[in-house]
């Protein structure tokens, strides 16, 4: 590798890391004669799939340099930080020797704004092309769309990239207008409305001819950044909601905002990123998209933002005791996915299991549910716990939190015995 393009390499992939909205494919493009790389399973970019694989991806910034000054972004143009810009050969080389070499099984590609957004849009998309055209390459693609871009230019995107993502950077316009002044929500949302448009008419397409060309088989992503404006969870998880009535919006992501440039009065001054608070946000979006919950069950006007101490599900146990304890045996499928320490899998298999006879407590350990949490909340066969109305919920909540600063500690012991073991 030459060395100004392995300088390059270590300035943009690190510029590149703050992009959340890459985790997983979705996505199965198989291998053709002569070609080389294939899209397979679920997950890339440093991710797991359902059997267990790790896979990766070259997650990169074609160029630093952005004529846009958002107050978040430590690319802003008014920030004196070093600058590089790729060529789209010496990206595509890249990303093929990488390949090759087993580094990678795909490419995340995004960009900073140069000249203008169809300037920068029409050199990702060049590099998509020469990859799948001129070296057949076949692994996972996944490119950030420009907000701004023409729809030519997002039309040819679709055809060689197996997801496409446009960030919405903020939850509200105000905090857009205010934070990053020259980007508005109709240079988002427009771009987002013609891949949903072009993905469903893929999809027609495909229907009526099995040769049809497929548009962003992986559909688009979105990013929010999370603590940099003032929007609570449930303005944030509103506007997830809505977005996910789109059959092509296959993931919102959340990212803690990061303070990178300290100097900017319109940022708020935090001592530490809010990694809690981006967690409950990727449980609370789980919930949503997996255990049929409303975005009004999660959040509400009497509790607009996630408790930082329990997760979602367990906060909704608790504030609605009245709903519980659910008989195992004959309660619904959609009220079993509320009992916390059940999931998906083990909700299905309970509801399938009971057609054959009574189910104990010890048939529910072997499905996968989390009896010790579970219990509080369900009645079946021979269990003869105390439930969440006999407890009440208040002393429930304590008994949780202090399991859990048990297990924090005992971790910690476990972790000081290995480094210093007697």
């Amino acid at each position: 590798m030459h060395p100004s393009v392995f300088d390059k390499l270590k300035l943009l992939a690190e510029a590149a890391k703050y992009d959340v909205s890459c985790v997983s494919s979705g996505t199965t493009r198989k291998n053709i004669a002569k070609g080389i790389g294939s899209a397979a399973g679920w997950g890339v970019c440093h991710s797991f799939t359902e059997d267990g694989r790790c896979v990766s991806l070259l997650k990169i910034m074609l160029t630093n340099n952005c004529k846009f000054d958002c107050a978040y972004c430590v690319n802003r143009s008014s920030n004196d930080v070093p600058r590089a810009t790729f060529s789209v050969s010496e990206l595509v080389e890249l990303t093929i020797e990488f390949y090759r070499r087993n580094y990678i099984e795909g490419l995340f590609l995004s960009s900073g704004i140069v000249r203008n957004a169809d300037y920068t849009m029409e050199r990702m998309v060049k590099v998509a092309k020469d990859l799948r055209e001129v070296h057949r390459y076949n692994g996972y693609i996944h490119l950030k769309a420009i907000p701004g871009a023409s729809s030519e230019l997002m039309s040819q995107a679709g055809r060689y990239a197996d997801r496409l993502s446009v960030n919405i950077e903020l939850p509200s316009e105000e905090s857009l207008k205010l934070i990053a002044p020259q980007k508005d929500y109709q240079s988002v949302f427009a771009p987002m409305g013609y891949i949903h448009q072009r993905f469903l008419e893929s999809k027609e397409e495909k229907r009526k001819s099995r040769y049809a060309p497929v548009y962003a088989p992986a559909g688009q992503s979105t990013q929010m950044v999370i603590g940099a404006s003032p929007e609570d969870d449930r303005q944030i998880l509103g506007l997830a909601s809505l977005l996910y009535q789109q059959p092509s919006m296959k993931r919102v992501y959340y990212s803690a905002y990061i303070p990178v440039n300290l100097s900017d009065n319109r940022l708020p001054v935090i001592a530490s990123p809010p990694l809690v608070r981006e967690n409950r946000l990727y449980q609370a979006d789980w919930l949503m998209r997996f255990y049929q919950f409303s975005i009004d069950e999660i959040v509400n006007d009497e509790f607009p933002n996630l408790d930082m101490e329990i997760d979602p599900k367990l906060s909704y146990a608790l504030r609605h005791p009245e709903l519980f304890p659910v008989d195992i045996q004959t309660a619904d499928y959609e009220m079993i996915l509320r009992v916390p320490g059940i999931g998906v899998k083990s909700a299905k298999l309970i509801v399938t299991s009971r057609k054959y006879g009574r189910l104990s407590s010890e048939h529910l350990r072997k499905m996968g549910v989390v009896i010790k949490r579970a219990k509080y909340f369900i009645t079946c066969k021979e269990l003869s716990s105390m439930t969440v109305n006999e407890i009440r919920p208040e002393n429930l909540r304590q008994l949780f939190l202090n399991l859990t600063q048990k297990k924090k500690k005992d971790n910690m012991q476990l972790q000081l015995q290995l480094i210093f073991p007697d």
